[in-house]
């Protein structure tokens, strides 16, 4: 007992130094203000069940353009917490129809060619899905097809200017979430 006390106290210890390493935020924040702007601007356009998925989308966003990667933690719970905010539109069984379908399009793409995408793509699509076939079918396809043009376009823009080559990798998730606000913003 007193040594699972000494284990659990040093873990604490090490986690409350790891804040104190923290750098203090940036000034503008940056980051805030385009959550807030992303919020109002979705919330004005299409309304307030669609807020959750903005807040969570720029977040992803950031973070898969920062690290490359799109956190289970904040993907997985996004269903749910998207779902709920969608169910009093009534269109909730189409909005999870068409998270299935855009998560197995995306599935395809990823088992076809493992390397030039990850799992987080394939669960954010499933996201995305959720939000644009909420509006309906057209927009479900026109922000499926502006996710990959965005992308596309930023890896040509890397080849054009010798910044990278054919096996460049980079985060796709901003580009698959920059393309569905364009939709459901444009949708309203």
């Amino acid at each position: 007992m007193a040594l699972a006390g000494l284990v659990c106290g040093h873990r604490i210890r090490t986690l409350a130094d790891s804040y104190d390493r923290v750098p203090e935020p940036a000034w503008p924040p940056k980051v805030e203000l385009v959550t807030a702007a992303v919020a109002a601007l979705v919330a004005w356009r299409i309304g307030l069940p669609y807020v959750p998925f903005a807040v969570i989308g720029v977040a992803l966003a950031v973070i898969d353009w920062r690290t490359t990667t799109l956190p289970d933690a904040i993907t997985l719970p996004a269903y749910p917490i998207t779902a709920l905010a969608i169910l009093p539109t009534g269109e909730l069984p189409r909005a999870l129809a068409g998270g299935a379908a855009l998560a197995a399009l995306y599935g395809l793409l990823w088992f076809i060619r493992p390397d030039a995408m990850g799992l987080g793509d394939v669960k954010l699509a499933g996201l995305i899905g959720m939000a644009a076939a909420a509006l309906g079918w057209q927009a479900w396809v026109v922000a499926a097809f502006c996710g990959q043009l965005l992308g596309a376009l930023y890896g040509l823009a890397l080849l054009a200017t010798g910044r990278g080559t054919r096996r460049t990798q980079f985060p796709f998730g901003p580009f698959m979430l920059l393309g569905a606000f364009t939709v459901l913003c444009l949708d309203g």
